[in-house]
């Protein structure tokens, strides 16, 4: 493992710039990267990702940040592209971990940030918080200048921008969709991406989501159509979820209620707190102030429609709640409808699969995709990349933001237009990308990598305790416990392994016995006494079961 040479520039050598993504490359989710111009660092994005179903009891995943700790002196400046959780959900956890710097970004994106700071009892004093506009321009350090301007995403005030350094322009359009019908009517700033290319860009970073997905994305104002015209057609309460975050959705929703002469109920923690913050900084209106649960009993089931969290099939959402009964205030029936307004992150789909099979138990109707087209991507597809591609005129291209497949389909989508870029590269999280006017290559890597979160700790669960817990899900445990004084006997307990079996048992307990007579006869080690017991333990259970549970052994003497 290398790391980025601190040697200065040799004389006449053309000026450089390292592109070091600690997440969010070859992935999506966790999204941080670094760049180093000499001896200063600027941070773009501090991202978590949700586990997947063989990561058992993990909470959330947030980066490896050694080298911005090994290199915290150099740190100069922060940056957040927008308010989503795969881009700010780390902070919390990385910025207490690091010096106190200036960490810039749009109104809505610091809104959330504070809120989030706030729940972990971080105060507005030990962060340095700076709001900027979506069209501003702001120095980090001596060699960063950053230029902010507008994408479309399915949240507002979401940026890209343009990174000024001594080697060249790089231009980094964060997450976007090319929406033509904007929920707020704020359009992506083209003009400001073309007149770039046409100045000189050097390297583009470029989102690569959607790479595989032929033509545009549809838009957010197409999606309120359709749930418009569905809702309209519904006669008893109804139910919708989508991402809490998604706040040009819910705020469609909200109007839409409000035309068909629905009040809106808000159910969720996460639910209700986006929608506090962005009404508190004026990003979300309403026609009507939201109603409780327990406020409702005097409308008709055709007067109300409740938001709610679980588009995931989280356990512990409303919408799961609902549909397993375990909702302390609201219980659904036959009449009416739940719509789930998104589509399943990958690693999702067999727990939002359970939902709703669970919901048609119940006899509810239920409307999702593909087969109602009540929810569009935040994310453009391969005409609206080719777009921010040809505007651009890139030297060089790293797609960014998408597992390895999304990035190849992007770089063969770059190949295929009239002015392709010179060299594309595919980055891995902790690759050293150096660029410079002369030369674009990986020369070197850093750690980078997961970080778990289990309930309050952080990193103390490696790899190795989620293969013990994947494999006592799988096989079960075994305990077994040598007492040595003043007759050795052996004790078993065991969980997920098999049904209650006395000779099954018996028989284990010998071969343990006979490991540790034979072992003390030896005059061994203890530990060593231990060893043999184990080894000779598992031998005869996966000879005797085919089975492999995870096996402790325990000598008392």
């Amino acid at each position: 493992m290398s790391n980025p040479s601190k040697a200065p520039r040799p004389e006449g050598a053309a000026p450089h710039l390292e592109v070091i993504p600690l997440g969010g490359m070859g992935e999506i989710g966790k999204n941080i990267t670094a760049y180093r111009y000499e001896d200063e660092i600027m941070v773009v994005d501090a991202g978590l990702a949700f586990p997947e179903s063989h990561q058992m009891g993990i909470d959330l995943i947030i980066p490896r940040i050694d080298y911005l700790q090994q290199h915290a002196g150099l740190i100069k400046g922060w940056i957040l592209t927008h308010g989503h959780e795969d881009h700010i959900g780390g902070l919390p956890y990385i910025l207490p971990r690091l010096p106190r710097v200036p960490v810039y970004g749009a109104g809505l994106t610091l809104g959330l940030v504070r809120e989030k700071l706030s729940e972990f009892g971080i105060k507005d004093g030990e962060v340095d918080l700076r709001e900027v506009d979506l069209s501003e321009t702001v120095k980090i350090g001596t060699h960063f200048q950053v230029e902010f301007f507008r994408m479309t995403h399915s949240i507002p005030d979401n940026a890209g921008y343009l990174l000024t350094t001594p080697a060249g322009v790089v231009m980094h359009t964060g997450d976007f969709k090319l929406d033509e019908e904007p929920s707020d009517g704020k359009l992506s700033d083209l003009a400001r991406i073309e007149q770039a290319g046409k100045d000189g860009v050097m390297l583009l970073l470029s989102d690569s989501t959607n790479a595989e997905r032929q033509g545009r994305t549809v838009s957010e104002a197409e999606v309120a159509r359709q749930l418009e015209t569905l809702i309209a057609g519904l006669k008893g309460r109804v139910f919708l979820t989508t991402f809490a975050s998604n706040v040009h959705r819910v705020q469609n929703v909200i109007n839409i209620a409000h035309r068909q002469r629905r009040r809106v109920v808000m159910e969720g923690r996460s639910m209700i707190k986006y929608a506090q913050v962005a009404q508190t900084l004026g990003y979300m209106e309403l026609p009507e102030p939201f109603l409780a649960s327990d406020e409702v009993g005097g409308l008709q089931d055709q007067q109300v429609l409740y938001v709610c969290t679980g588009s995931q099939g989280q356990p512990m959402s409303v919408l799961s709640r609902l549909a397993f009964g375990n909702h302390a205030k609201i219980a659904l029936r036959r009449g009416d409808s739940v719509i789930l307004s998104s589509n399943p992150i990958p690693g999702n789909e067999e727990a939002v699969n359970l939902v709703i099979n669970r919901l048609y138990e119940i006899g509810v109707d239920v409307y999702y995709p593909p087969n109602y087209r009540v929810h569009a991507s935040g994310h453009g597809s391969q005409e609206e990349l080719a777009t921010v591609l040809n505007l651009a005129r890139p030297k060089y291209f790293l797609p960014w933001h998408g597992e390895p497949r999304h990035q190849i389909n992007h770089a063969r989508l770059a190949q295929t237009l009239p002015r392709p870029p010179k060299r594309t590269l595919i980055a891995r999280n902790g690759d050293v990308v150096r660029v410079s006017q002369d030369d674009f290559k990986v020369t070197g890597t850093v750690p980078a990598g997961a970080v778990y979160v289990d309930g309050l700790g952080v990193g103390d669960i490696g790899d190795d305790v989620l293969l013990d817990r994947v494999n006592m899900s799988q096989e079960g445990i075994l305990i077994m416990t040598a007492v040595l004084h003043p007759t050795p006997h052996v004790e078993i307990v065991s969980r997920g392994f098999v049904r209650a079996n006395r000779e099954l048992d018996t028989q284990i307990r010998k071969v343990a016995l006979e490991a540790i007579e034979q072992g003390l006869r030896e005059k061994k080690r203890l530990e060593d006494v231990r060893d043999d017991m184990y080894g000779a333990v598992r031998r005869f259970v996966r000879k005797v079961t085919g089975r492999n549970p995870v096996l402790i052994p325990l000598i008392v003497d």
